[in-house]
């Protein structure tokens, strides 16, 4: 349907409304907003009140530092004067050497602040998912590997860390965290994400903004209570696009919305303080993100009462048009006002630089009264609540220390916990852990001498860190012979080096043979180049590439005792390897110390305590393989090729089955922990409760210590509308002695019982809840119940 900007958007103003202040010369320096211990609210009032229509919609802009830094990196003071105060909302601030955007930020803030008329200095943003995005920034895990640790003070720490490295820059805008759920595994950017579950998402989003946004920073007014807005993205319901292609439909309704989507989003939003939102390409339900106004002004606004800003991804205002089509298209080069009135109107605030920049019509648009004023105003106002609360009229300057904070020493020891934590045993017949004592190793495959970060670096940065091989060798010194062969490429059918990876695996007491997929850095992904996840990169299968499925099988003809590493963006099927090698290991993009980490698990110096955030099919075509299916989802009749061509029928699936491999929260441990008993604090409880409290007790039945995540699910057992088979409501990583047995208690809020409604409402509903506790999705059979009423 085309939309008429007059039809829809018409909305006459008196001249007074539109008057603007003068602009004779800057305000006194007693004005209110120049008071650093003045309010907020005091602060935008008076600033908002002395800006004109033209600085108004300077604030709505992302700029981006590059368009004023030449060729050499050095500032262009006259093209900084010519663009920056006309996109002086946002800088993106990246992508080129510190100390060099060190200038350049600094120069743009006292450009800003000193030589304008009313000095408003701009956000600095940056990429921040799995580190900060600097060429030598600290880099960890992927999302989705470190959403394994399942472990919210871990990631609270990892978040801390990027905060500060981004602080010390003059960096006060990072996007991250991504809170998008994992559900269509084929989508390239499943590896951004925490995994498929809305619960253990939102709990590690919490954390992530917490650690993000910290405490004020140094040298700012009363006012100011955050040193970095965190971004949390994308709003809302980007990860199930449909067939798996970026940006493409997601279909839903509101339950699906309120039950899987929201939920997480809520949690890091208004129980953590978010400061700030991006939208995201696709459409939902049929109405796109951008343009979402039931989304960012009925539930973030008026249900979670979110005071901060809601930026577009890149060019997203522009797709309204171009790729949505609720609008026309710019034609005869005059850009088309209709996205911005759209976009504002639905309560996005900024518009983020990739493509034709709509809302450079804005001051026309009002004056033309096809634009609210006040709407403009309340997005100028949530822009400038954030600069205030971030301190960043009194101190928006890069540190002179940041050299010495960024990538420390401390952080580079903390990321290889992190990968420790996050690493998951998948099988193992007990050839894991690898004796100190062996003899000989063979190292083989494409991903083992490579460092394979994910998506969201910098160019050349894969040139840095330790690799699986390099911390294989370190480990193990001169006292055991690693032999090394790559014998595939990672995206070659060439079998031609499989002769010396099996002439290692021979004379080796074991074998190690890594394969995976594999990302590029942010340059590289948008000119197209091979890679099988990451933005833009979508598949069609989940099998291994090239020839490594048949490398792996030649290894493992050799006898020698074959542990696979997949080192991956996202679960990989290939239901041979778990049924015939002898261990198999789960590193989701380790971080720059991840081989390091790898070989203190493979030798037993470091317990796995890592569990999947995210469940793997046993084949492409028997997604969606998420655990927490609906009730009637999942039957399961299935049937079976053996390997000698018998073929035996059945219906679900007729030659397969729709059983993941693994599920959701699995993971192994060179110990064993058998859970005891299981209760409730309370067998019947009131729907007006806080929480009710589950307690569990575990025995570390091994030889090792160890540590255990503790997982609670809940069954409403009979409910008005359809609910899940199992849901994750409430965890807890414990470390549990060798023989010891510990007693666990998790609290879970009777708010996560909720399910929405035919009346379009959240109800807790009186009936029976199942409660299953166990070491995952799969495993949680120790039962009990209580009775809402």
């Amino acid at each position: 349907m085309k939309i008429s900007i007059a039809a829809a958007f018409v909305s006459v103003f008196a001249a007074s409304a539109l008057a603007s202040p003068s602009t004779s010369g800057k305000p006194p320096s007693n004005a209110v907003y120049k008071n650093p211990h003045a309010s907020v609210e005091a602060r935008v009032k008076d600033l908002l009140s002395r800006m004109t229509w033209e600085e108004k919609q300077a604030q709505l802009i992302q700029g981006d530092v590059r368009h004023y830094v030449d060729a050499n990196n050095h500032v262009n003071k006259t093209a900084l004067q010519s663009m920056a105060p006309n996109e002086a909302g946002a800088m993106f601030a990246a992508m080129i050497p510190r100390d060099d955007l060190a200038i350049a930020i600094n120069a743009t803030q006292s450009f800003l602040l000193h030589d304008t008329r009313l000095g408003i200095p701009s956000l600095m943003q940056s990429e921040g998912i799995h580190g900060y995005l600097d060429l030598n920034g600290t880099l960890f895990t992927s999302p989705l590997g470190f959403a394994c640790s399942f472990n919210p003070d871990l990631v609270e720490e990892l978040g801390d860390i990027v905060g500060s490295e981004a602080e010390s820059m003059g960096v006060n805008n990072i996007f991250a965290p991504v809170l998008d759920l994992s559900r269509e595994l084929r989508w390239g950017r499943v590896e951004e994400n925490y995994g498929e579950d809305p619960h253990l998402t939102g709990e590690l989003g919490y954390a992530f903004v917490t650690g993000l946004q910290g405490s004020k920073k140094a040298g700012t007014g009363k006012s100011a209570k955050y040193r970095v807005a965190s971004m949390v993205k994308h709003f809302v319901a980007f990860g199930s696009p449909e067939g798996g292609l970026n940006t493409a439909p997601v279909a839903g309704g509101e339950r699906d919305l309120r039950s899987l989507y929201l939920p997480p989003f809520k949690r890091a939003i208004k129980d953590a303080g978010a400061l700030s939102i991006m939208s995201a390409y696709h459409s939902y339900d049929g109405v796109p993100a951008a343009a979402n106004s039931h989304a960012m002004n009925d539930v973030l606004r008026g249900e979670w009462d979110f005071k901060g800003f809601v930026s577009s991804d890149a060019g997203a205002i522009d797709f309204l048009c171009s790729i949505h089509h609720i609008c026309e298209t710019s034609t005869n080069g005059v850009t088309n006002p209709a996205p911005a009135i759209i976009a504002l109107n639905a309560g996005n605030d900024m518009e983020m630089a990739g493509s034709t920049m709509h809302y450079l019509t804005t001051v026309d648009q009002v004056k033309k009264g096809n634009l609210k004023a006040s709407v403009v105003d309340e997005a100028v106002s949530r822009i400038l609540r954030v600069k205030f609360l971030l301190g960043l009229f009194e101190n928006p300057w890069t540190a002179s220390n940041y050299n010495k904070v960024i990538h420390s020493k401390a952080n580079v020891e903390f990321a290889r916990k992190v990968d420790e934590e996050s690493i998951v045993l998948l099988e193992n017949d007990g050839t894991l852990p690898i004796s100190e004592s062996i003899e000989s190793i063979a190292v083989i495959g494409p991903q083992a001498n490579v460092m394979q970060y994910g998506d969201y670096v910098l160019h050349g940065v894969f040139e840095r860190g330790v690799t699986p091989l390099a911390g294989i060798q370190s480990y193990v010194g001169k006292s055991t012979k690693v032999n090394y062969a790559e014998g595939c490429k990672l995206w070659s059918n060439d079998e031609s080096e499989f002769k010396a990876a099996v002439k290692a695996a021979k004379k080796s007491k074991v074998a190690v043979v890594m394969v995976g997929t594999w990302s590029r850095d942010q340059n590289e992904l948008w000119q197209g180049l091979n890679a099988t996840t990451g933005e833009h990169v979508d598949v069609n299968d989940l099998a291994l590439v090239g020839a490594q499925l048949k490398l792996v099988k030649a290894i493992q003809a050799t006898g020698t005792p074959t542990v696979v590493v997949y080192i991956s963006g996202k679960p990989i099927a290939e239901p041979w390897i778990k049924d015939n090698v002898n261990a198999v290991v789960q590193a989701f993009y380790p971080g720059e110390q991840g081989g390091n980490a790898l070989a203190n698990i493979l030798f037993g110096k470091v317990n796995p305590s890592g569990k999947l955030s995210v469940s793997f099919p046993t084949y492409v075509g028997s997604l969606p393989s998420y655990y927490n299916y609906n009730k009637g989802g999942r039957s399961i009749d299935p049937g079976h090729i053996y390997a000698n061509g018998t073929l035996v029928f059945g219906h679900q699936y007729v030659l397969g089955t729709p059983v993941p491999m693994w599920l959701f929260g699995h993971g192994l441990s060179y110990t064993t922990f058998t859970y005891e008993s299981v209760k409730v604090a309370q067998s019947k409880i009131s729907a007006k409760a806080s929480q009710v409290e589950v307690e569990v007790k575990v025995k570390n039945s091994g030889k090792v210590d160890g540590q255990e995540v503790v997982q609670v699910y809940i069954n409403d057992v009979v409910s008005s509308v359809v609910t899940p088979v199992m849901a994750l409501k409430g965890f807890k990583k414990v470390a549990i002695k060798a023989g010891k047995t510990v007693t666990v208690k998790i609290p879970i809020k009777i708010s996560e019982l909720a399910l929405w409604a035919q009346s379009q409402k959240y109800v807790v509903e009186p009936g029976v809840f199942q409660v299953y506790v166990g070491g995952s999705a799969e495993t949680a059979t120790l039962a009990t119940n209580f009775t809402v009423y």
